[in-house]
């Protein structure tokens, strides 16, 4: 029963530092490129670059109310399942997985092969960090 706890208590922390690094990169993506879609509305479009400076960061907030549990969760020198390396490697993955989303529908960017690749790269990259 102990070894299943264990199991169970390593799933869950795999689980809840990628799920809060998810939303972290959401806000993150949001107050670093959604002003760039609210500048379709006239009403976004009037304020100063300082205005549009003070609604990102407001957004970024939220973003690090998820960034630092994320971190502090899953690091191992805090009991968590990752290495400060393999942290940094899942976050930067998760950021471009949301960005390619944002932008493919906020945008409507399209992906092409080189992008693909690119991808399987940090895939190969990820695979590498995580090696023993």
């Amino acid at each position: 029963m102990l070894y299943f706890c264990e199991i169970f208590y390593e799933y869950m922390n795999y689980l809840l530092t990628i799920g809060l690094l998810v939303v972290s990169n959401i806000f993150m993506t949001l107050a670093w490129y959604g002003h760039l879609k609210l500048a379709e509305f006239s009403w976004f479009s009037k304020l100063p670059l300082f205005g549009v400076i003070v609604i990102s960061w407001l957004i970024a907030f939220f973003e690090y109310c998820f960034q630092v549990p994320a971190n502090r969760i899953g690091f191992e020198g805090n009991g968590g399942s990752f290495s400060l390396l393999q942290l940094k490697v899942i976050q930067e993955v998760i950021t471009l997985l949301v960005f390619v989303i944002f932008s493919s529908v906020a945008f409507q960017t399209q992906i092409k092969l080189n992008h693909v690749i690119g991808f399987l790269f940090l895939v190969l990259a990820v695979y590498f960090i995580f090696k023993p």
